[in-house]
């Protein structure tokens, strides 16, 4: 079986979440690659930042908004792989507020399982049909101050494996990468809190942050022929964090 490229001879990546931070990281991987690339941000300002890269396009989107994520789909040529980055998180314990709990799982669970559900049929019609989501550490421990973020996270790994069952007939694989302690906006408060950042590198067997590019890497892989044999798999991505 060979990989059936778009008319511009490239096979083509959607990153949602893809307009900064690790989605970004990933979108560059996969640009380096050879893809053309797809990328969403929920902000103007954030798509207007990455549009001039070549072979990348910038696209709002609301990924809780089924006609957006609809006509997104339809306006790709062609789909071949699929990176679910798009999330959210309510820090200080505000996700034990309902409305914001539901908030939460809409945008990283329900998010997920709508933009898979939209691009199935074009992913079907790949050769290489690739979904991968973001799950997270949080996917295994428990967080007491994120309850809603922490339940979408184990949720993203239940949902990866049973679409990784449910579709491997139709040639799509589905896997997830739970990230550790990376560098982006996300984790600021977190490095710029030196008590903070003392615990999390003490627990860090390899005793750094993650970049955004060791994500993409792993993610760049796991879209490649390399690992065609490779579905249902959850790959943490944090130094060890996980293993301690």
């Amino acid at each position: 079986m060979t990989d059936r490229p778009s008319s511009s001879g490239r096979k083509v990546a959607l990153v949602t979440g893809g307009a900064r931070g690790i989605g970004f990281g990933i979108a560059e991987s996969l640009l380096s690659d050879g893809y053309r690339v797809v990328v969403t941000g929920l902000g103007s300002d954030e798509v207007a930042a990455v549009a001039q890269h070549d072979n990348l396009s910038a696209h709002q989107l609301d990924v809780t908004d089924d006609a957006s994520v609809h006509a997104l789909i339809q306006s790709c040529e062609t789909l071949d792989v699929l990176i679910n980055c798009a999330g959210m998180i309510i820090r200080g314990g505000a996700e034990y507020d309902i409305d914001q709990f539901k908030k939460v799982i809409d945008v990283n669970l329900t998010g997920t399982m709508r933009m898979c559900m939209a691009a199935k049929p074009k992913l079907t019609r790949s050769a290489h049909g690739v979904i991968i989501n973001t799950a997270s550490m949080l996917s295994i421990f428990g967080g007491p101050l994120t309850p809603a973020y922490s339940a979408s996270k184990g949720g993203v790994v239940q949902l990866t494996k049973s679409l990784a069952v449910a579709w491997a007939k139709d040639g799509i694989r589905v896997n997830a990468i739970a990230p550790g302690w990376i560098e982006t906006e996300l984790t600021k408060g977190a490095r710029e809190d030196p008590a903070r950042t003392k615990a999390i590198l003490e627990r860090t067997p390899m005793k750094r942050w993650g970049m955004p590019n060791d994500i993409g890497g792993v993610v760049a892989h796991l879209c490649s022929d390399a690992s065609r044999f490779i579905t249902g798999a959850v790959i943490p991505i944090d130094g060890g964090y996980s293993a301690v």
